[in-house]
């Protein structure tokens, strides 16, 4: 496989959504006998062992040295969000189809957008903001019953 790929963000981003996708699937079917917060807990124990595992097998299983409080702060508030998506995504799965779940989560690029730009300082160009605003508007389209 060539490096440049390898290196680049949009294969990750790439590999991303299509992992996003299956997670969807996945949990659809496996919250379906438990209740939405056992489900999370037990994929979270997946990931932690599995993300040890790769560490490990890398060699980047050890202490990360000095960290700035600023950097444990971000970090720390970070892992509550996502805990706190995953336990809203997966009782939304155990609640309604896939179909329409996984799209109204996307609704978190139109925000990442919104705060990248008002909190971050970043800049989108017009047909970028086109873009989230269409990937915001098929998020609603999608899941409007």
């Amino acid at each position: 496989m060539d490096s440049t790929l390898i290196q680049s963000w949009p294969f990750w981003a790439g590999l991303s959504a299509f992992f996003a996708a299956l997670t969807a699937i996945f949990a659809k079917v496996g919250v379906k006998d438990v209740d939405s917060d056992v489900a999370t807990f037990i994929r979270t124990i997946v990931i932690l062992v599995t993300l040890g595992f790769i560490l490990l097998l890398l060699g980047k299983f050890h202490s990360p040295g000095p960290l700035s409080t600023k950097t444990w702060v971000f970090l720390i508030l970070s892992g509550l969000a996502t805990g706190a998506s995953w336990i809203c995504y997966f009782r939304a799965l155990k609640l309604g189809p896939a179909s329409l779940v996984a799209p109204v989560d996307k609704l978190s690029v139109v925000l990442v957008a919104i705060f990248g730009v008002t909190l971050l300082g970043e800049h989108l160009q017009p047909k970028q903001w086109i873009g989230v605003v269409l990937v915001g508007a098929g998020a609603v389209l999608l899941a409007w019953t």
